[in-house]
Order: structure tokens, then sequence, then C-alpha cells
């Protein structure tokens, strides 16, 4: 285990809040629709954070370290993509204007950021106790990785979430987002917008996701640092990635397939961990570098695939997949 002294800590998550409340001010103090030369520099500025950032683990706490940590964000960053097709979907669903899109982006960053930390401790400590968690996360990765790759060419339905359900049957909604609030009086009653229940529905899909990407994470190092920083600093570039690349999101047809097939490597890759550790350590494990190799290798080729798919056949349209298949009746929410 490395030794991550508690000034470490305490910089890192002064660095990762004060990167958050930039978000957050610019935010609240100027709505606007980022353009695409907007979202490009903060994109840069965000992949050179997480890169820089890696370079100074790496030397401070040495190579192996360093490596878990990039495998670690490079695992946490193809999920957050898949991540940003359904907050088109909800952005979509919901009508959200283009200038309240950086709120609500940000909030749902934030959202995330509190849920994956509380899965982390949890995970973290739970590992700690009980190594046969280590089987039970890679069981986990491999049910999660046949749903997405049965369901690949479905969307989830935002509307049929439980929690948004609740809200609009609870909350009193109004029809109007009334310039970006969350709360508002229409004749002398308390009443909140739609933006609040975009929030929700936002910050219930973050749960679901939490509970795919921690595990996957804690494939690739079980160590809590790592892990908490790899989610960090993939979800910080989160919101000017969707500005970016939400045009190009629908020509990655095959990029729900490509992340099953990620799950469910990083799920033999537990696997084998536990039985290494439990059973026999004659078993073989399955180093971080081949782990970086093949994730990096599906991910460029399952891009490559789609884009030569979506120039022959401008019609396919990609989906970010769903756990579930659809009820009949239910109605579908393209990614526009």
């Amino acid at each position: 285990m490395l030794d991550i002294s508690g000034l470490t800590w305490a910089v890192t998550f002064g660095l990762i809040i004060a990167l958050l409340a930039v978000d957050l001010i610019a935010a609240s103090l100027r709505p606007h629709r980022v353009g695409f030369k907007e979202a490009t520099a903060w994109s840069i500025f965000y992949i050179l954070v997480a890169i820089g950032f890696g370079v100074w683990f790496a030397a401070a706490y040495g190579s192996e370290a360093g490596t878990e940590y990039f495998a670690g964000y490079i695992v946490e960053k193809s999920l957050s993509v898949d991540n940003l097709f359904v907050f088109v979907i909800v952005m979509t669903t919901f009508a959200v204007p283009e200038e309240h899109q950086h709120k609500v982006l940000t909030f749902g960053i934030v959202l995330a950021l509190i849920m994956r930390g509380i899965f982390i401790a949890l995970g973290a400590t739970l590992l700690s106790l009980f190594s046969f968690m280590f089987l039970l996360f890679g069981l986990l990765l491999i049910g999660t990785a046949i749903q997405l790759f049965r369901h690949r060419d479905e969307d989830p339905d935002v509307e049929d979430n439980v929690m948004v359900k609740a809200a609009r049957r609870v909350l009193p909604v109004t029809e109007e987002y009334v310039g970006g609030n969350l709360f508002t009086k229409v004749d002398g009653r308390r009443m909140v917008t739609p933006l609040l229940v975009v929030l929700i529905a936002i910050g219930s899909i973050d749960l679901l996701f939490a509970l795919d990407s921690i595990p996957a994470v804690f494939g690739v190092t079980d160590e809590a640092f790592i892990v908490f920083t790899a989610n960090a600093f993939a979800l910080l570039g989160l919101r000017a990635l969707f500005f970016l690349v939400k045009g190009l999101l629908d020509r990655l047809v095959y990029l729900s397939a490509g992340l099953a097939l990620i799950l469910a490597f990083i799920g033999v890759k537990l696997i084998l961990h536990w039985a290494h550790v439990d059973i026999d350590e004659d078993i073989p494990e399955i180093p971080t570098p081949l782990s970086l190799g093949v994730i990096v290798t599906v991910l460029v080729v399952v891009t490559v695939a789609s884009l030569i798919r979506t120039r022959d056949d401008p019609t396919a349209k990609a989906h970010p997949g769903s756990l579930r298949a659809h009820r009949p009746g239910e109605r579908d929410h393209p990614a526009e």
C-alpha cells in the first residue's frame, strides 16, 4: 500500500474543489451557450491537468503507481463518455435551454464526485476486510458487461426513472425554466422548476454509473487515493467534453460494445486476483501494463470501426446502451 500523507490528500482535495468552484462560478455568473472553441480550450486544460498530476504522482510514488493511475484514468474517461450519451438524452428529454446546460452538467459532476467518494470509501473498506469482494466485484462487472452488450443498441428511458417519476408526482413543477432557477413562486405558491427534476435525473443516473465505474477502477488498482483521483480528474473534464463532442457521439456506434468488453475484461482480472490470493498463488494475475494496453487497444479499435461504419452507413446511430430491456410500450429517446 502507498503511504499517502494527510497533506497530499488535503492538497489534492483542495485542487479538485478549486477546479469545481471555477466551473460553478462560471455557470452561475455567466449562463451562456458554450461554443466549440471554449469547449476545446477547457477540454485540453483538464486533460493537461490530469496528465500533469499523473506525471507528478509517478515521480513521487513510482512508475507502477503512475501506471495504475493512468490506467484508472483511461477506464474512467472511457466510461464517462457513455455518461455523456445519457446526459445528451436527459438534456433532450427535458428540453434544457443551452444557456442552462453548463449549470446542469457542473452540478451533475459535483453529485457524481460525492457519490463516487462514498462508494470509494466503502469499496476500499470492504476490499481490505474481505478478499472475496474481488470475486463479487468481478462477477458484478461481468454481469453488467453482458447486460450492456445485450442492450447495446438501446437508450435508457429517463422518464421511466423511479426518482424522476416520484419527483413529478410529489413536487409542484412549473412549465418553464424560470431563468435557470431551481425554485420559484407562482401566484404565491412555492414551486420547483424543471431544472430541479433534471438534476434529480442526472443524480440518479450518476448513482447507477458509480455502481459500475468504482468496481471497474478497483480492478486496476486497490489504492483508494488512485481510485479517487482517477475518478475526479476524469469527471472534471466531463462538462467541457460534453459541449465538445455531443455532435460526434452519434457516430460512436460500437462504443457500448467496446465498454462491455472492457468491463468483462476487468471483471476477469478481479476474479483472477481473488483466485491468486485466496485459492492458489500459481494462478496467474493480469498485470496493470497489460490491462492498460488492452483498454487502449479496445478504445482505439471501436472508435476507428465506428467512424468507418458511420462513413459507409450515414443512417447508423450510436446508443449508450441500457442495463435492461425496454418494456413493451416504452418510448425510445434518441441520442441527439
